[in-house]
């Protein structure tokens, strides 16, 4: 996926349809020349729809869509016709996307599911026909209903990526060269920071034709909860993640130190992600001899651990066994 085409918020303004005028007709045929109120039902205005599609990785298709407009129902006529509904408008979009109110603030919903549908505006209801107010004392109301008028509104739509594995590091921990070897995918990558700006996701291909989705996300710094560097915008992908890998190079002052930094931008973002299964790779370490490596070992955190160089393939297919163990889909 290339990583220009990916769009993981957009902002659009959404009006559903109008409800349809109850009618104020009344029954007249040959020998009935006085028959009593027939008026029909106003149709029901098109709601807006947003529909799950598990094809979709991005909101690009949604970019340039500023507004969306769903049909006004139809006017209710005489012999008791209800007025059609109007056309409800179907918005696709990729497993994880959230919807929100863009002046409050309020999440509406998830859409988690392949064809999973959920109401995004709904559209005004029709008005009830002079039909429904006869009674005894008034057997011909000169009134009906008329429809409720539709919503329009600021929608926001936020994807948070689905992956099995979110890869979680300081920019040039060597997130998208692991990706680019594990996988197809082909994410940008290069010796400076924030080479990856936009999440890449790879199917990671396993034992027995099995498989798993990895993310490689852009890289972290000290504050990003606080909004610094690419900030929220990475983290909101990693709520969405089974299993986070930790990436620090071999190379770096401190690995423990590192580690507990971005542990820390996690916990003060979402606390709940401390609850996820983590694994930490240490990264760009095929020069490493196996006594370097035991040394190296004794000042790790107490998770678990490996070794791995994408560029070498050192552990690669252990990092695969290893993760495969934390998915637990066996």
């Amino acid at each position: 996926m290339a990583s220009d085409n990916f769009v993981d918020y957009v902002k659009i303004h959404c009006t559903s349809g109008n409800g349809g005028g109850g009618s104020t007709h009344y029954r007249r045929e040959k020998y009935i020349p006085k028959g009593g109120p027939d008026g029909g039902d106003g149709g029901r205005g098109g709601h807006i729809i947003v529909r799950g599609n598990k094809q979709m990785w991005t909101l690009l298709h949604l970019k340039y869509q500023k507004h969306v407009k769903a049909e006004h129902g139809a006017h209710g006529s005489g012999n008791l016709k209800t007025g059609a509904q109007g056309k409800d408008v179907f918005i696709e979009v990729p497993l994880g996307t959230i919807a929100k109110d863009e002046e409050t603030g309020e999440v509406l919903f998830e859409i988690t599911e392949d064809g999973e549908e959920q109401i995004l505006q709904r559209g005004g209801r029709g008005g009830l026909g002079n039909n429904n107010f006869k009674s005894a004392t008034n057997q011909t109301p000169r009134y009906a209903q008329p429809g409720e008028p539709g919503i329009e509104g600021w929608k926001i739509l936020e994807l948070k990526v689905l992956a099995d594995v979110g890869l979680v590091g300081f920019p040039n921990a060597g997130k998208s060269t692991l990706l680019s070897v594990v996988s197809a995918a082909k994410p940008e990558i290069a010796n400076y920071p924030f080479t990856t700006l936009r999440p890449n996701l790879g199917m990671v291909s396993y034992r027995d034709y099995r498989s798993f989705i990895m993310a490689d996300i852009p890289g972290i710094i000290e504050g990003a909860h606080e909004g610094k560097g690419l900030g929220l915008r990475f983290l909101r992908h990693i709520e969405r993640n089974s299993l986070l890998l930790f990436m620090v190079p071999i190379d770096s002052e401190d690995i423990k130190k590192e580690y507990e930094t971005l542990l820390n931008e996690l916990k003060q973002y979402n606390p709940e992600l401390l609850h996820k299964e983590r694994i930490l790779a240490i990264t760009k370490s095929d020069m490493l001899d196996d006594e370097l490596i035991e040394e190296v070992k004794k000042t790790l955190p107490k998770i678990p651990s490996i070794f791995i160089s994408a560029v070498s393939g050192k552990g690669i297919t252990e990092l695969k066994d290893l993760i495969w163990k934390y998915l637990s889909y066996d």
